[in-house]
């Protein structure tokens, strides 16, 4: 019994005196074993690692030598054994443990580190067969990570590399010993990494949409700079990306300038860029509290910028502008103007200099965002993702909303002119991504008023009527559902619309179809309903 050991009490500091190393990622792993060796630890290794560890120069004992076996089955055995569990497992302040393991053979290890197969990229590697996917199955890694977490009062696990450096201040710390607070904070984040780890492979198995546990394995991207409120904390975290579909996301997005995000920030930030990237290039849209204020699509980047930021020019300070091609500077010299701030501006790339502008000629240039997210997949975005919410004691999920084609059936004596086709099919893209109830009015390839969030269909075109003014003679409108009675088609009647689309299902379709045949207007059903909450 180690002489710190006191039976029927949790160890404190205990002393690492053998290590067993395993790690796929070898970063760092020789200098680690260089400063364990020159504490007299004995280092325990297999395969790669054990090669890389004596290439620097440090005695190594591979595995199979004291377990006495050769690793076998083509790697897929190597330290399934009890004298490797058994040095993990048995207690040291256990006398009856103590002895069985003199008995057998069994020595104490008392740190582990595994780093784990790379499952998740070899799934998603492009014409990965199955078999070589299932060959990235970790086995003893995880097996030695549970064991050593389980005696974590006696073992210090380490699944991370990036905590090598971390380890080694803890063991010049407390002379070559451990505490058992850092060993306890060191297997909460082994088994996150076993849990989540064995979430991405049983995704990559099922095929449940909604199976029985659904196992997230969200990783901690970054800390938001608060939450809804400056009192509330906030975080964001990342799905792999077999899970978060192949396309460039928000959550990703590589941070050029500007201060840190807050929660608001990357909510209005990602209904931005989902707004934008439902849109043809060029395009631009500006967002307010997750609802577009301006949107349009124009001839160049410059043109859709214009055009969005006509569309409400008072809401849109203190906004989020998204793009759909690369920014440029002459489009940020435009942007950066005083009586104009922005608090995100989102875009697949932006050319060089322009965060340097900002920083330099903006007044409030250092505080702006600037959200580099890649290119933006034209290709239909997969169903087969999920949305998650909250809501109290649990979550919602569902599958994401997408825009797949689909017929513009006209039903209306007069059927949409070619011109108010365009904008219909713009409005609809639109419609997807405003609060419901919601009412869009679009005019010339650009959004003139929204409605969004009303309790009341009447009240949604009337606001986005107040809000197109003038410009809502001769627009087209779009509603996210179907209209329950004619009263809103007539508002919008009212207000100068002249093409109308909506998904259509209301029991009194006929008599909004005969309200928009009184007023020789247009209007086409889709069929398809596209409720925001």
């Amino acid at each position: 019994m180690s002489q710190d050991a006191v039976p029927g009490l949790p160890l404190g500091l205990t002393p690492v005196r053998r290590a067993l190393l395993s790690a796929w990622n070898k970063a760092g792993v020789a200098e680690f074993a260089v400063a364990l060796a020159a504490r007299g630890v004995e280092i325990l290794s297999t395969g790669g690692t054990a090669k890389t560890i004596r290439d620097a120069g440090v005695a190594v004992r591979d595995v199979s030598e004291l377990t006495g076996f050769p690793e076998m089955l083509s790697g897929r055995v190597k330290t399934l054994h009890p004298r490797v569990h058994g040095g993990l497992l048995y207690l040291r302040n256990d006398e009856g443990h103590v002895a069985e393991a003199g008995t057998h053979g069994i020595v104490p290890i008392d740190l582990v580190l595994v780093d784990l197969y790379p499952f998740e990229a070899a799934a998603a590697r492009p014409g990965a067969a199955a078999h070589e996917v299932i060959e990235m199955i970790d086995i003893g890694g995880p097996a030695m990570i549970r064991s050593g977490c389980k005696n974590h009062e006696a073992v210090l696990v380490l699944t991370d590399v990036a905590d090598l450096s971390v380890a080694l201040a803890e063991l010049q710390a407390h002379d070559g010993a451990s505490t058992l607070g850092f060993r306890r904070r060191m297997a909460a984040k082994a088994f996150r990494r076993t849990a989540a780890y064995d979430a991405l492979i049983a995704h990559w198995l099922g095929d449940e949409r909604f199976p029985e546990r659904l196992v997230l394995p969200l990783e901690l991207r970054a800390t938001a700079r608060y939450g809804e409120n400056p009192h509330q904390a906030g975080a964001v975290y990342t799905l792999p990306g077999s899970m978060a579909g192949s396309e460039a996301h928000l959550a990703s997005a590589q941070q050029l300038s500007g201060k840190e995000l807050s929660y608001n920030n990357f909510l209005d930030a990602s209904a931005a860029l989902e707004a934008v990237r439902s849109l043809p290039a060029p395009a631009a849209v500006i967002v307010k509290h997750r609802n577009p204020c301006g949107a349009a699509i124009g001839a160049d980047q410059m043109s859709a910028w214009r055009r969005a930021l006509a569309g409400d020019p008072l809401s849109a300070f203190g906004g989020i502008l998204a793009l759909n091609t690369e920014c440029t500077m002459e489009l940020v010299r435009e942007v950066g103007v005083p009586e104009r701030f922005f608090e995100v501006i989102v875009a697949p790339s932006f050319e060089p200099g322009v965060a340097a502008y900002f920083h330099g000629a903006v007044k409030w240039g250092k505080s702006v965002r600037l959200l580099a997210t890649g290119a933006l997949n034209a290709a239909p975005r997969s169903e087969s993702v999920l949305e998650v919410r909250s809501i109290d004691g649990g979550v919602l999920v569902q599958q994401r909303d997408v825009q797949p084609d689909c017929e513009f059936n006209s039903v209306t004596r007069r059927a949409p002119s070619t011109r108010e086709m365009e904008d219909l099919k713009l409005a609809w893209a639109l419609v997807r991504h405003v609060t419901s109830n919601a009412i869009v009015l679009v005019k010339d390839g650009a959004l003139v008023g929204c409605g969004a969030g009303q309790m009341s269909r009447v009240d949604a075109v009337e606001l986005a009527a107040k809000k197109a003014g003038p410009r809502s003679q001769g627009a087209v409108m779009a509603s996210d559902a179907f209209f329950p009675f004619a009263d809103g088609v007539q508002a919008g009647i009212a207000a100068g619309i002249t093409a109308v689309v909506q998904p259509g299902g209301s029991v009194r379709d006929a008599d909004i179809v005969r309200a928009c045949d009184e007023a020789s207007i247009a209007m086409v059903l889709t069929g398809r309903r596209h409720f925001r909450h």
